[in-house]
């Protein structure tokens, strides 16, 4: 299946993801928000446009495609955790408008195509030691993602139940659903996964780290990603 991973309750343009999302009736891609977890020119553009035969070299923002996964093994807690706590669940039709690869287009993997590849990539994927959030197939979908017609369901985690963004969320038009849930105390990390000082930073968001806690933190975004990629590497319930 395909996913689309995110941080539901992160900031953007002064309000939460959440929020922006229900503003603007679509997913909008890392290009148009600004919000990645990896880079957004360089290597990646040269990549698309190689590989996309330039179809994109002059086309605004908004058109280029947004980024999701493969979601090979059915993970419920999405394809690919290393970009967020909630995923979309996409519609089985979206994926006749996507292409895939193995590794990320990041590195300008050399394994690419339409879903006929997926087989392949699967195996490649297989087949390749990685860190549990990297061990995944990159999906390009090419054309908007609406909520009302290409989103099966959203999926939080259950930190966001009964708050804020549970509302916002339910503004989107689509089904919601929630995983099992992330949850961790910072003395379940190993400081030599991103560091101590990301285990001293863990301390700082209370006994216990949830999805909901990180999302009202003001100390720098990427320290921010490195205490959510301990959380979702070690906090799966």
């Amino acid at each position: 299946m395909l996913t689309v991973q995110f941080h539901p309750n992160w900031p953007h343009a002064g309000r939460t993801v959440i929020e922006s999302m229900v503003v603007d009736g679509v997913y909008k891609s890392q290009f148009s928000t600004g919000i990645s977890n990896g880079g957004l020119g360089g290597d990646r553009w040269v990549w698309e446009s190689r590989l996309f035969s330039g179809r994109y070299d002059e086309q605004p923002a908004a058109a280029r495609p947004v980024y999701g996964v493969w979601n090979r093994h059915g993970d419920v807690y999405g394809g690919a955790i290393r970009f967020g706590s909630s995923y979309l669940r996409l519609t089985a039709d979206v994926i006749d408008r996507t292409t895939f690869c193995f590794p990320d287009s990041a590195v300008g993997p050399a394994h690419f195509g339409d879903q006929t590849a997926l087989p392949q990539l699967c195996k490649l994927a297989d087949a390749t030691p990685a860190d549990d959030l990297d061990h995944y197939i990159e999906a390009h979908i090419h054309g908007p993602v609406r909520f009302d017609t290409d989103v099966d369901a959203l999926v939080l985690d259950p930190s966001f139940a009964g708050t804020p963004i549970e509302t916002a969320a339910r503004e989107l038009g689509c089904p919601i659903e929630y995983h099992p849930g992330f949850r961790a105390e910072p003395a379940d990390f190993d400081p030599a996964y991103r560091g101590v000082e990301t285990v001293e930073l863990a301390h700082q968001f209370g006994p216990v780290l949830t999805p909901y806690r990180l999302g009202g933190a003001t100390c720098p975004p990427q320290a921010v990603k490195y205490v959510w990629h301990c959380l979702a590497r070690y906090g799966r319930r």
